[in-house]
């Protein structure tokens, strides 16, 4: 029994994220407005019960993905300490990402 499904494993901010046509993924922060087109760099793609993962084949293939909004990720807290000096430091950021809407595997 073999199941028609189409999936792709993409290169996207620094991680690997495994997409279908339709899913939403969160990546970092693309340059370009909201409905603009972007391609995502295939690393593994399976089609079926055919697996492409040689470099010359996924180069003719292409992930095309619509960005669909601005997010921000959790805040992360960063504290330093050091004992019996005084020296305290605190300081923070919120990671900017952007969410991504798969539209084409091919």
């Amino acid at each position: 029994m073999s199941s028609q499904v189409v999936y792709a494993i993409v290169k996207a901010g620094g991680r690997q994220e495994k997409v279908s046509v339709g899913d939403v993924v969160v990546v970092d922060k693309l340059a370009g407005e909201v409905g603009d087109e972007v391609t995502l760099a295939p690393v593994m793609l399976v089609d079926g019960d055919k697996v492409t993962a040689s470099a010359a084949d996924l180069a003719k293939s292409s992930v095309k993905a619509e960005i669909v909004g601005d997010e921000k990720g959790p805040k992360i807290n960063i504290l330093k300490f050091k004992n019996k000096t005084g020296y305290r430091k605190r300081q923070g950021h919120r990671a900017k990402l952007t969410a991504v809407k798969v539209t084409a595997i091919g």
